[in-house]
């Protein structure tokens, strides 16, 4: 073989050792495992419509959420309950203690007085299937307001869903031949004490619990 034969093949061997040594350190970066940044901090936005949740004075955040009739006779109970249990086992006062219950979809009219069911209970019950257990009839009080209004002073607040509480204006107004808007102005104008209109309760929930409240959910008996 001449001399400039065996260079040549030498040239070729060179390159060909350069290539495999290029594409071997390509795979091994490519392989090597990327570093993924670690999250950010959660930091929720905040709405000047839910600052009403962080009005509440309160050592402890708990909020109820009840949107059927026998859930929210179930979820008074269970609240009684937390009550209860952190002034007598805890030594708390009702004062430390932040509660909201959300009356929603068709629960929502239990935050109205009776002066709403006395008036309306039949489209209400249409809606909600509620009867007086006594009659077998479409209400014509509040059927939980009793049981509420212990509750009420010892601090308990409502979140009350707007969205559903139009809902059922449109209803009532349907019914008897009535504006919407004259219905929700004289419902708005009977909510319970220490209740307040939400744009929804489900919102209600949602910017609760960013805010600190541990959630109850209640479906049913």
């Amino acid at each position: 073989m001449s001399n400039d034969e065996l260079r040549t093949l030498a040239r070729r061997s060179f390159f060909s050792k350069l290539g495999f040594g290029l594409m071997g350190g390509a795979a091994i970066g490519a392989a090597a495992p990327v570093q993924a940044q670690p999250p950010g901090r959660f930091d929720p936005a905040r709405h000047a419509q839910d600052d009403w949740l962080d009005q509440i004075p309160g050592r402890h955040r708990y909020i109820v959420d009840a949107p059927n009739p026998d859930g929210f006779s179930s979820a008074i109970q269970f609240t009684t309950t937390y009550f209860n249990i952190n002034v007598n086992d805890y030594g708390l006062k009702d004062s430390d203690l932040a509660v909201v219950l959300v009356a929603r979809h068709l629960s929502t009219l239990f935050a109205y007085s009776d002066a709403i069911w006395a008036k309306y209970g039949k489209p209400i019950s249409d809606r909600n299937h509620v009867l007086d257990p006594k009659t077998n009839q479409p209400p014509t009080v509040n059927l939980q307001r009793e049981r509420l209004e212990p509750l009420i002073k010892r601090g308990l607040r409502f979140a009350v869903c707007n969205q559903s509480s139009r809902g059922y204006a449109a209803s009532i107004a349907m019914a008897m031949g009535l504006k919407q808007d004259d219905v929700f102005e004289e419902m708005k104008a009977n909510l319970l004490p220490n209740a307040r209109l939400v744009p929804a309760g489900i919102v209600a929930i949602n910017r609760a619990q960013e805010r600190g409240f541990s959630l109850a959910s209640v479906e049913h008996t």
